[in-house]
Order: structure tokens, then sequence, then C-alpha cells
């Protein structure tokens, strides 16, 4: 599994109607994508839910590498780069994902968080925290699922989790999920990655 995110971080004052507008006129294009596990479009607007920015920042999970790279290589990314300008892409190596007991239930919030790697650790004790962290996710209330990824560039681990309330119960940034592609989930491994 690879985790994947880019962000575009909007003026203040811009219309997020364009950005509903945009995901409802393309988010198909992506409902069959060979090698897409899921690919959550997600928003967050300044003043709501605490977000400081308006912010489109669609994530995505990965069953194969070729699938990303046919993404974004030579498809809809450019269409998005064409419009927005080509953003940075963080990446993450896979450490566990795990379905919850609302899966199958239409997502409407996400759950995103960040956290550095600090220096000094057992990085085996970590990476079996955050895999530990991604199970009880998924076992609360309302989730639909918790995913738990590495960059060993930065040293930075992200969490994810999808919800059908409005209520998660995890820390991190809340997103709003305008549409949801899920072509290939259910060929995600669960559980640990490694």
């Amino acid at each position: 599994m690879h985790a994947m995110q880019y962000e575009l971080t909007l003026p203040a004052d811009y219309d997020m109607g364009v950005i509903r507008a945009r995901v409802a006129r393309v988010g198909h294009l992506l409902d069959d994508w060979e090698g897409l596990a899921l690919k959550a479009y997600l928003m967050r607007e300044r003043g709501m839910r605490g977000s400081p920015v308006n912010q489109y920042a669609p994530f995505y999970l990965w069953n194969s590498v070729e699938g990303m790279n046919a993404f974004l290589w030579g498809g809809p990314f450019q269409g998005l780069s064409d419009d927005f300008g080509r953003p940075a892409v963080r990446q993450w190596t896979g450490l566990a994902y795990e379905e919850g007991g609302a899966a199958g239930s239409p997502a409407r919030f996400a759950v995103r968080r960040r956290e550095r790697v600090p220096d000094g650790v057992t990085l085996s004790e970590v990476m079996a925290d955050a895999v530990d962290e991604a199970r009880r996710v998924a076992r609360e209330d309302g989730a639909v699922l918790a995913a738990a990824a590495v960059d060993s560039d930065r040293w930075e681990l992200v969490h994810f989790s999808l919800w059908e309330h409005d209520s998660p119960k995890t820390d991190g940034e809340v997103f709003h999920v305008l549409h949801l592609s899920a072509p290939g989930l259910d060929r995600l491994p669960r559980g640990r990655q490694w």
C-alpha cells in the first residue's frame, strides 16, 4: 500500500463552490482507475470545524505504484496542474490498513494527522504503535476505515481515517468528503503491511 496527498491551499475569499462543482464534474474519472484502492476528494473551509484555510486536499491509497504513476504522469493530475499549478505530492509507505465497523457506509468526513517520528526511538516500536492506532480507530463507532503510513525521508507518520458521521473519534485535521472513488479498496491488504 502507498499513501499519497497533495494540498491546494486557496485564498481566504475563494468560492469553494468551484471545488465542489469540479469534483461533481470529474470525480467519477477515477471510479475504475487501475491500481487505485481509494481516492477521497477532501475539502476544508476556512472557519469551519477549526480550519484556518480553504483547501482542496485529495488523499489516495494505492494498491500499485504503476497505478499511481499512471495517474501522475499520464492521467487526471495533469488537468489539475494545468488549472491550479503543479502542487507538491506527498507520498508515504503503507504501515497498516483496517476496515471500520461502518465499512461500506458513505464516508462524510475524513481525519488526517501527521506527526514527526522522534529521534532516538526504536523504529519498530513506533511503527507497531502506528499499526495499533489504526486498529483502535477502526473500532470506533462510525469509522469507515483507518490507515497509517510513513515517509522515511522526512520521518513523518500519517494517520488517515474516514467517518460516516460528523463526530470523528480521533485527533487531526477534519475534512469534508466530497466524493469517494474506491475501485480497488476490496483488494487492499488488511492489517500490518510488513
